[in-house]
């Protein structure tokens, strides 16, 4: 029988064998001035810091070291990886984390730059399996090299199982990258920095623009034959259509680029990347809403795996997209699922892809996953994670704040009896099944970062 992997797997075991160093130059935890929200108690918040802290400095790699799996990092300056076992520096989970202030501007501008002499040129090209590179496309990791990957797997084995299109998310991810930095250091001479021949704020343009979408609604599309991965915590879930997370990805990158294109003094973009977010705001709700079939839950896609997507949920509520009727209804449609015991989104702080009451069948949370086989409870088929902990609880806060509590209660316990400093196969974990079962990759950094990063906004609001 064929052995199925991740794109994330294959990459560990396709990668040179090393030995990891983490040191880095970081902003500590410790640095870190902002207020708590009041319902959170000040010494979970400190030790959540200081896991958060911890756990970005272990996932540094400087110039001349060597990560395990990865080889030696020549790429002239710090990669921060996504922690755990992963062998290269991956953008996504790098921007995922760029909010919760444990990662300055001193390291974003290079990464960003980086990011940027990785990106493709103007012609598309094609791969030896059949993958498609277009114009501009954004890498899916950087090896330790310095050399891009842009479609993963689809590069070594015949089929392309994730598509023949390199993942969407990343595209957006390289303007939050750079909207972060102008956010922290309000300067935006950056913008105008050329990189091979062409501005930055241009190669955010045309990386936002590369991607398949439906021009009448603005939602990133996955098709048959133009199948891309549409956010990497759902790369091995087959979905088609309109993909929820993704859009909303999109939505907040044009929010972002309006913000960079004004302070770049460009009013006609400012003014057009304004119009691609409403036209994307106007569509969530009828592209992905079905109160009557599915309550206040978004559907992950339009065609194939129509299952509500907890993630995309929670995070469009964070984002703050969605109108008012359709907000409370999310909402309250949470806080019953997470109330409603059984973990049917929740376990230990962690939150689940799909609820368990909506899974596709008693063999699989979703429609159709790839590898097949991997059962329900495992990886993005049914397993809870802690990267998207902190959208809940600020769900959840407004309706039940008892409840967001316990929740955030539940989220420091497991991170103090697993706590990876104890144990170096501790938490925080990538995800885990009940009983922590199928618990994968220790030191997961969006398992802290993330969620630091929205409990510390909600302290500022």
């Amino acid at each position: 029988m064929r052995r199925y992997l991740s794109r994330r797997e294959f990459c560990k075991e396709i990668s040179l064998v090393g030995s990891a160093v983490v040191i880095g130059n970081l902003a500590t935890a410790g640095n870190a001035q902002v207020k708590m929200p009041a319902f959170l108690d000040p010494e979970s918040m400190e030790f959540l810091k200081g896991i958060a802290g911890a756990t970005v400095k272990a996932a540094h790699v400087p110039p001349g070291a060597y990560k395990l799996g990865g080889g030696v990092n020549t790429t002239g300056i710090p990669l921060i990886t996504p922690g755990g076992n992963y062998p290269a520096f991956w953008i996504r989970d790098y921007a995922m984390s760029l909010d919760c202030g444990l990662i300055g501007p001193d390291e974003m501008l290079p990464q960003l730059k980086l990011i940027a002499r990785c990106q493709n040129g103007p012609l598309e090209h094609k791969s030896l399996s059949g993958a498609t590179i277009p114009p501009f496309a954004i890498p899916d990791r950087i090896q330790m090299n310095g050399a891009p990957v842009i479609v993963a797997l689809g590069m070594y084995q015949p089929g392309y199982p994730w598509g023949p299109l390199p993942p969407a998310d990343n595209h957006f991810f390289f303007t939050h990258i750079a909207w972060a930095y102008w956010r922290d250091t309000r300067d935006a001479a950056f913008l105008s920095e050329q990189v091979d021949g062409l501005a930055i704020l241009d190669r955010l343009i045309k990386a936002f623009n590369a991607t398949v979408i439906d021009p009448k609604t603005g939602a990133v599309v996955s098709e048959p034959r133009k199948r891309m991965v549409g956010f990497g915590f759902q790369d091995t879930i087959v979905l088609m259509g309109a993909m929820c997370f993704a859009t909303l990805l999109r939505w907040r990158a044009a929010k972002q680029l309006a913000d960079l294109c004004r302070s770049a003094n460009k009013p006609e973009a400012e003014k057009e990347f304004q119009t691609i977010a409403q036209t994307i705001a106007d569509n969530i709700v009828p592209l992905f809403a079905d109160p009557k079939e599915i309550g206040g839950w978004l559907r992950a896609a339009t065609k194939q795996c129509r299952q509500p997507d907890v993630w995309a949920t929670l995070f469009a509520l964070h984002l703050g997209v969605l109108p008012k009727e359709a907000e409370k209804r999310a909402r309250e449609t949470v806080a019953k699922a997470t109330s409603a015991g059984g973990h049917v989104i929740e376990y230990q702080g962690a939150v689940r892809h799909v609820p368990t009451t909506h899974d596709f069948s008693d063999k699989s949370a979703w429609e159709k996953t790839l590898p097949p086989g991997r059962g329900a409870g495992r990886y993005q088929n049914g397993a809870y994670w802690h990267t998207p902990t902190g959208w809940l609880i600020q769900a959840l806060h407004p309706v039940d704040p008892a409840l967001a509590k316990e929740v955030f209660d539940r989220f420091i316990t497991h991170l103090k009896e697993y706590d990876f400093r104890k144990d170096k196969h501790g938490a925080p974990w990538e995800c885990f099944g009940i009983n922590l079962n199928h618990a994968q990759n220790p030191v997961y950094m969006t398992s802290v970062t993330l969620p630091l990063a929205v409990l510390q906004k909600m302290g500022r609001e």
